[in-house]
């Protein structure tokens, strides 16, 4: 067994366009069907953000309903990590736009990128800092605005995105029978050419040539992703469980990422749980990369389906290939 982060998460929200897009909403936008969506990826609808509406924004929503909840004032947090694919521009950071909104004033930030990955590998670097004793208040948050990468010409992946964001907020824990447990992360490059996004960066520069070749759009070979996810993720589960000295009917429930539906239950069956210990949202959501996560938390407190002492895993499979698990006692 690994040890112990002294840091707990205290509370969770999350934030979603109003706007929503159903499969019979897709049909008049790309050449698919409700029933070809739903029987591939369990998706019926997803929230779309309007135009001029950025991962900022929808960051901000949700840390501010997080700290109104928490009834913390704006200038008592010390840090904000912001796991985003979509930032509002490549510098200055989401982070730093988020913080201004807040009135955050006392606190520094930056962003993390890990696609899918990405909330659960901000929520580990956040725990660091408060396990380290040198932060008491952090805010973590996913915010992805996946449309606005989206090819609404390539039926494949435009059908599988939403737009949302998800916070939480970590302190420290007073003792073993609450906070994070272990994390256990790893990339895999080799499979960085089977989802991403080839323009925009240094090596591809925004031209016209990129834009006419479509190339600021997300880009994926789905069967080598849906392969690749489905084998981790459930590998993931069952070596930090392991490592632990636990087993998967330790758990009071898992949060994985939501990027498809059939990828959820392989796991699943493999970890041998019943539906009450999987956490499943993504038929009204999508696939929202790094707010899947902290909007399933959301979820999973709003259904009662936490109680504190109750074990729980964070999995997630994403781009780059980069993976992700944190397992905890939840604290609230």
């Amino acid at each position: 067994m690994s040890q112990r982060i002294a840091a707990k998460i205290t509370g969770v929200a999350g934030y979603v366009p109003p706007r929503v897009v159903t499969n019979a909403d897709m049909e008049k936008m790309v050449d698919t069907t409700d029933e070809w969506i739903r029987s591939r990826t369990g998706i019926r609808e997803r929230h779309f953000a309007d135009p001029g509406v950025a991962s900022s924004h929808l960051g901000t929503e949700a840390a501010k309903k997080l700290l109104a909840m928490k009834g913390v004032r704006p200038e008592e947090i010390d840090l904000i990590v912001v796991a985003t694919v979509t930032p509002d521009m490549l510098f200055p950071a989401t982070a730093c736009l988020i913080q201004d909104r807040l009135g955050a004033t006392k606190a520094w930030g930056f962003d993390l990128s890990a696609a899918c990955s990405g909330f659960a590998y901000a929520l580990t670097v956040g725990a660091q800092f408060v396990g380290a004793g040198s932060h008491k208040k952090v805010l973590v948050i996913g915010a992805d605005v996946m449309t606005s990468i989206l090819d609404f010409k390539d039926r494949a992946t435009c059908v599988l995105f939403g737009d949302g964001a998800g916070a939480v907020l970590v302190e420290p824990a007073a003792s073993e029978a609450e906070g994070i447990i272990d994390f256990l992360h790893e990339v895999d490059g080799s499979g960085g050419c089977n989802l991403y996004m080839p323009a925009g960066g240094s090596l591809h520069p925004p031209s016209h040539e990129t834009v006419d070749k479509r190339m600021h759009y997300v880009h994926q070979e789905g069967q080598q992703v849906f392969k690749y996810a489905v084998r981790r993720m459930s590998e993931l589960a069952c070596e930090i469980l392991e490592r632990n000295g636990l087993t998967s009917r330790d758990l009071a429930l898992v949060v994985p990422h939501q990027a498809n539906l059939r990828i959820i239950r392989a796991m699943q069956e493999r970890l041998g749980l019943d539906d009450s210990k999987v956490l499943v949202n993504i038929d009204h959501y999508g696939n929202t990369t790094a707010a899947t996560i902290p909007m399933g938390l959301v979820d999973a407190v709003e259904q009662k389906r936490l109680r504190k002492g109750d074990l729980v895993l964070l999995i997630a499979v994403g781009a780059g290939y980069t993976t992700g698990a944190v397992l905890m006692r939840w604290a609230y």
